[in-house]
């Protein structure tokens, strides 16, 4: 492998995760979860996320109305609370219906080149 190749490998890796990771939080916050508890839920299904690549997402998710948000203040610490709204859910149930999709023509392209 050359000097370049794994600087282009992780390029397109970074290109999956980044997609992957709206699929996964719209999944994971089908109950609600706050910001931290959602990095930590994504590391432990192996879908490890900086925070600072998630928390725009979730603005961005919540501005396409496929997540809503609400303040809990009862902490001692407040917490911005994020759950998949009905929209999200059937928008999530789609991307998981391609995902797998795409997941079955992957592993035939790799079974005709076998």
């Amino acid at each position: 492998m050359d000097d370049e190749s794994p600087a282009v490998l992780n390029t397109h890796l970074q290109e999956i995760r980044r997609g992957s990771v709206v699929l996964a939080s719209l999944l994971a916050c089908r109950s609600p979860r706050y910001g931290y508890a959602l990095l930590t839920t994504l590391a432990e299904a192996g879908i490890a996320t900086e925070a600072n690549t998630l928390y725009p997402l979730l603005r961005r998710l919540e501005s396409q109305g496929l997540l809503t948000s609400t303040w809990h203040t009862d902490d001692p610490r407040p917490r911005k609370y994020y759950e998949t709204t009905e929209l999200g859910t059937r928008t999530a149930e789609r991307l998981h219906s391609d995902w797998l999709a795409l997941g079955a023509g992957f592993a035939e392209l790799r079974k005709a080149d076998a």
